[in-house]
């Protein structure tokens, strides 16, 4: 199929689709364009069935290994989006619609277009959230600090910025104070806290936190997130 595709000689985008079943991350880059991870997702936020399906949260943590797989034109996809479809609260569809931005899977919209309440229609036309999806470099996030029921997640952007993300699994608020120099994300090569300062962008209440010279405190609500973005301030 992918060679008719090529021979054919026109623009397609090639989606495979076997579940994640036989690694498709290992084999399917120059083949294909994008394969899913995993069984079909369903509208919650974490949830398993005996009979096929999974929930956002159980198929963040499947990504979350397979980072290094991809990149411009070969993507791991984290399956469509449940936001608007109603089985999730409002920072569960934020959490969830944040987690793809950071995780550069394409963002297909999985509700009703034609009968879309305004609160699904701003999570879905975030562009702030968006452009972090869309970003140049096409890097997948990693998960920087795993601390059981609380997260950090980071994903190198274009021209020295960062994406980062608190990720709250627990239904409690996270008082989050975080210290940005203890805790530099080392991965990302073009950004150093130790040496610059960086502004701090809250992508869903889009107003700047302050610098990564502060603390950055912050109420995280129960199953939702903090998503920023770090850039060099000028």
């Amino acid at each position: 199929m992918s060679d008719a595709l090529k021979a054919s000689g026109r623009p397609i985008v090639f989606s495979i689709c076997e579940w994640g079943e036989s690694q498709p991350w290992t084999w399917g880059k120059g083949i294909g364009h994008l394969w899913r991870v995993t069984a079909d997702i369903r509208d919650c936020y974490q949830c398993k069935f005996d009979w096929g399906g999974v929930g956002v949260l159980d198929i963040i943590d499947i990504m979350a290994d397979l980072y290094p797989y991809a990149g411009p034109g070969h993507w791991n996809d984290a399956e469509m989006l449940e936001v608007g479809n109603g089985g999730m609260t409002h920072d569960e569809n934020i959490t969830h619609f944040s987690m793809w931005c950071m995780l550069a899977t394409p963002l297909m919209a999985g509700n009703d277009l034609r009968n879309m309440d305004a609160e699904s229609r701003t999570i879905l036309t975030n562009k702030e959230a968006i452009a972090v999806n869309q970003d140049p470099l096409g890097q997948q996030a990693r998960r920087f600090m795993d601390m059981g029921e609380k997260e950090i997640w980071a994903k190198p952007l274009a021209n020295g910025e960062l994406a980062v993300c608190f990720l709250n699994r627990t239904e409690q608020v996270w008082h989050l104070d975080h210290d940005w120099k203890r805790q530099t994300i080392y991965f990302a090569n073009d950004v150093n806290m130790h040496k610059k300062e960086y502004v701090v962008r809250d992508l869903w209440q889009h107003k700047d936190l302050g610098t990564t010279n502060e603390h950055t405190v912050y109420d995280i609500p129960g199953h939702g997130v903090l998503m920023v973005r770090l850039s060099p301030k000028k």
